[in-house]
């Protein structure tokens, strides 16, 4: 999406105020106070929308898009399939989900309508078409909005009939479903296409093929939902553009193959900060983290649909921000790749599930708040940089994010079935990158690794083939490579490999794996410097692998298990392959360690840091375009190398080239 500033704003909800004009005018006021340039519209107002079946109230709608549209503030328009109305559920109860157990839901809540009913499908496409009809060609609306926070999974029978025929594209015949799904195994051979249903608590649970066939079809039915909706709208507004908000550490679509199909990436924001288990430098990452995903998914800016001005109160604890993280966590957005800053809400509701939800204007409904102070700020500070937006981020480190590979592993049994600790695992190879200030996409398998220095493969349990040649061609050019325990263990059918793992990658590493250990939580082994046994570098934990090194073109150990009966064995280990390097850690170590690692991983490979030296800790770094955002995570000020005092939480920008300062 282009766009010569960085849109500010967020969802708002008019029409639960239309009984007070008053209000509505006042929102148009201070929205301008506050630097807001867009809002979102209409994504749960349905049942005003269409308050009984064919009967529709668009001139409201029409009302506040051209109001705001006066005062310079645009409209992402959303469709409002999210959430039917009660008249619609109750005359066609085939438009709820059926839940796993096989019972068909009451109406409830949002986001649980079931995506295969022709009949919610039908009244979809009539209520999007007449917004469509109404506002397609409306120079307010900059982008159409479909759904809500898509997911969840309907069991019902459209939905196993729709599974079957996936299937039997998939396979085409029950042969090679039952030798994908190894179904022999328990004499669960299929002799017919409608024996076969999705998993369920008092039904089949135990084939692992099954279930992770199954994940992938509901990923496919939000697709397919959300193509339609797209559908609908382009048939009479062929040049409107399309976004979606995608969700924090999301398992039920694979977001790789939903980028494909949005012609702008959005997501939906709410870290825990203030947090008793960590700090503020780490929520950051994490939050990071997730940001650097969702640019990666198209390779390009994104949009940060939702956040929260000050608490969101669906969390356990309805912790404030506390003065001056929205000013970091907004700007922070903005380094990572973002072109808009929005919040959910605008103005607080007077009632129901989100009355304490955090909002611009709280029910005081007054405009010298915190939150509004804070709020008009930001927004400043936006248009300060609106030179930002649409710029790109460098391209320096890849980490494999794969949902195929997330879902094997999470719905596997062993050899940890207290948990695997996937997100876990990303997060260290993350972190420690990201506080080197290299920067960092993610890649699936599907994408290319070219253009890359560095590309991490963490728990790549399920390894395609073809990824595997791409990751050693990667090397053989001249790549770094890293590779942890628990990868290339199965195909995509969750079949384990024949023969020596990690699969397709033994000659890349130069040793294969001998033996798993699963282990408790809290345990741990001792872990010492190959070149030096009585120094001790970090301990292993969650899952410990035994490498046997290749005798003929054997990898270096780096990193030694100093105790039990592994000690002596490799638990990091470096080897070179044609013209790059491969590196295997066999265990999950200790965060300093990933820390040390990767300072000396990137030097080796000719990364370049985008972190001033000096800088202290708690300070990160990011670059994006021409400009450098130094973000202090500490209460306490911090110095920076060029003599200017960070404040606590605060966050100063540089152009990169001649560190002369922006904001």
């Amino acid at each position: 999406m282009q766009t010569t500033k960085l849109l500010y704003g967020g969802d708002y909800n008019p029409e639960q105020w239309l009984d007070r004009p008053d209000i509505l005018a006042e929102d148009l006021d201070l929205m301008q106070k506050a630097h807001v340039n867009v809002v979102s519209l209409g994504m749960f107002s349905w049942s005003l929308l269409e308050p009984e079946e064919g009967v529709y109230h668009l001139d409201w709608l029409a009302d506040i898009i051209h109001n705001l549209y006066q005062r310079g503030i645009s409209t992402i328009l959303a469709t409002p399939s999210a959430a039917r109305p009660a008249w619609m559920a109750y005359k066609y109860p085939e438009v709820r989900r059926v839940r796993a157990d096989r019972v068909r839901e009451l109406y409830n809540r949002r986001q649980n309508y079931c995506y295969t009913s022709p009949v919610y499908r039908e009244k979809v496409r009539a209520i999007d078409q007449k917004l469509a009809e109404r506002f397609g060609h409306d120079s307010a609306v900059i982008l159409w909005h479909i759904s809500n926070e898509m997911g969840g999974e309907c069991h019902c029978p459209l939905c196993q009939a729709e599974f079957r025929r996936w299937l039997q594209r998939r396979y085409g015949t029950l042969d090679a479903l039952n030798k994908a799904w190894n179904a022999r195994f328990w004499s669960h051979d299929y002799t017919d296409w409608d024996q076969i249903e999705s998993p369920a608590p008092q039904g089949e649970n135990a084939v692992q093929g099954l279930t992770l066939d199954w994940k992938r079809f509901v990923s496919s039915r939000h697709i397919d939902f959300f193509k339609f909706e797209q559908d609908c709208v382009r048939q009479l507004t062929p040049n409107a553009r399309f976004t979606t908000n995608m969700m924090y550490r999301f398992h039920d679509i694979d977001y790789f193959q939903m980028a494909k199909e949005v012609d702008v990436v959005s997501w939906d924001c709410y870290p825990t900060w203030h947090k008793s288990t960590e700090t503020v430098e780490q929520t950051a990452l994490d939050t990071a983290m997730m940001h650097d995903l969702f640019y990666s998914l198209k390779g390009k800016p994104f949009l940060l649909m939702e956040s929260t001005p000050t608490c969101a109160n669906w969390q356990p604890i309805s912790k404030q921000k506390k003065p001056g993280i929205s000013m970091l966590a907004a700007l922070q957005t903005v380094a990572h790749g973002a072109d808009s800053v929005c919040y959910f809400q605008w103005r607080a509701s007077r009632g129901a599930e989100e009355k304490f939800h955090g909002a611009v204007i709280g029910h005081d409904g007054r405009s010298d708040s915190r939150s509004f102070r804070e709020a008009a700020g930001i927004g400043a500070a936006l248009e300060e940089l609106a030179a930002a937006a649409g710029t790109a981020r460098p391209r320096q480190a890849a980490i494999l994010h794969d949902w195929d590979n997330m879902w094997a592993i999470e719905g596997s049994s062993g050899p940890r079935n207290a948990g695997m600790g996937y997100w876990k695992e990303l997060a260290l190879h993350y972190n420690a990158l990201s506080r080197a200030g290299i920067a960092v996409d993610f890649v699936d398998q599907t994408c290319s690794i070219e253009g890359y220095g560095l590309v991490v493969l963490p728990m790549a349990y399920l390894l395609r083939e073809s990824f595997a040649r791409a990751v050693c061609d990667f090397a053989q050019k001249g790549g770094t490579v890293v590779v942890t325990y628990w990868s290339g263990v199965v195909d995509e059918s969750d079949l384990c490999r024949l023969g020596d793992t990690p699969y397709g990658l033994t000659k890349l590493l130069g040793l294969r794996r001998a033996e798993i250990d699963g282990m408790y939580d809290g345990e741990t082994r001792r872990c010492v410097l190959a070149s030096d046994r009585l120094q001790e570098v970090t301990h292993a934990s969650t899952l410990c692998e035994v490498a046997a090194l290749d005798e003929a073109d054997p990898a270096e150990p780096l990193v030694l298990y100093g105790e039990d009966y592994f000690a002596g064995a490799p638990a990091v280990a470096r080897h070179r392959y044609g013209g790059g390097r491969a590196y295997y850690l066999a265990s999950r170590f200790e965060p300093a360690f990933y820390d040390a690692f990767y300072q000396a991983v990137a030097g080796k490979t000719g990364l370049v840091s985008c972190r001033p030296a000096a800088l202290p800790e708690g300070v990160l770094a990011v670059r994006r375009g021409e400009l450098l955002f130094l973000q202090n995570c500490n209460t306490i000020p911090a110095l920076l190398p060029g003599g200017d005092e960070l404040p606590g939480y605060g966050t100063a920008v540089y152009k990169a080239d001649g560190m002369a300062r922006v904001l």
